[in-house]
């Protein structure tokens, strides 16, 4: 089995969480993680298990990888498992009524990145999930590299269910 993780990062975070979830899934299965412009469309056949992250800015995924799944050509990803995370900041550390009304109304990233898998026929194998940072430019919240491993183990378990 191969895995491929697609990932956008603005300020490293995400990265540190996509690589995190590739050492993870390396340890089962062959896992590279690319920026969407390390990788043609045509390439992702390769693949059994495809994830897709960015950070949360303005309440969406970056342009650059929501345009790259985006232009996908339709049942591009049949047969396919996929997954979505981001990174995000903890509203509950906000205490931000607005920034609150505001992610109720608009979500995060990982959301519109799973749908958007999905809409080009991509078997969802987990709820989109999101990754803390302590600040917009991070670091990422203590303890959310393991998380993002255990994230990465329960995917291997869906993949692969009979493990």
């Amino acid at each position: 089995m191969k895995a491929l993780i697609i990932y956008e990062s603005a300020f490293g975070n995400t990265e540190q969480i996509a690589f995190a979830i590739r050492d993870t899934l390396n340890l089962s299965c062959q896992t590279i993680a690319l920026h969407p412009d390390k990788i043609q469309p045509a390439d992702l056949q390769n693949y059994d298990l495809i994830i897709a992250g960015s950070p949360t800015q303005k309440f969406s995924p970056l342009p650059q990888i929501f345009a790259f799944i985006s232009k996908l050509p339709d049942g591009s990803l049949k047969g396919k498992n996929v997954a979505a995370f981001d990174t995000r900041i903890d509203l509950k550390k906000q205490n931000n009524r607005f920034l609150s009304f505001m992610v109720w109304l608009f979500g995060y990233a990982a959301e519109p990145l799973a749908r958007k898998l999905k809409s080009k026929r991509g078997n969802l194998i987990a709820p989109a999930e999101g990754f803390f940072v302590d600040d917009t430019k991070g670091p990422i919240t203590e303890g959310e590299l393991k998380r993002a491993k255990e994230w990465a183990e329960n995917l291997m378990i869906k993949q692969n269910p009979l493990r």
